[in-house]
């Protein structure tokens, strides 16, 4: 009579993905100080964010596409350089 091995079942994978996972990447604190420390009106600021940042975190747009459609559709008395560091805690992608 042969005896048959049972094979364990994976049933969850964790891995890193370069500090994305568990992290609260832009929170709502965020977005609040970047409006008062640039001078944006928040409540603009934030409906823009609101309808932008889904698509910038699934990775459909760019960095540099999300300044654009968030803070510098018109022009600022600020770079995006300056205003980046605000974005820091947000994934890097490609530079805006």
């Amino acid at each position: 009579m042969m005896l048959r091995k049972k094979s364990a079942t994976i049933r969850a994978l964790f891995v890193d993905i370069g500090g994305v996972l568990l992290s609260n990447g832009w929170d709502h604190q965020s977005p609040r100080s970047a409006a008062k420390t640039f001078g944006l009106k928040a409540d603009e600021f934030e409906a823009r964010h609101q309808m932008n940042y889904a698509t910038y975190e699934e990775g459909k747009m760019t960095l540099a596409e999300y300044l654009g459609r968030v803070v510098f559709y018109v022009p600022r008395d600020f770079t995006r350089a300056q205003f980046r560091p605000s974005c820091s805690r947000r994934r890097s992608r490609a530079a805006g």
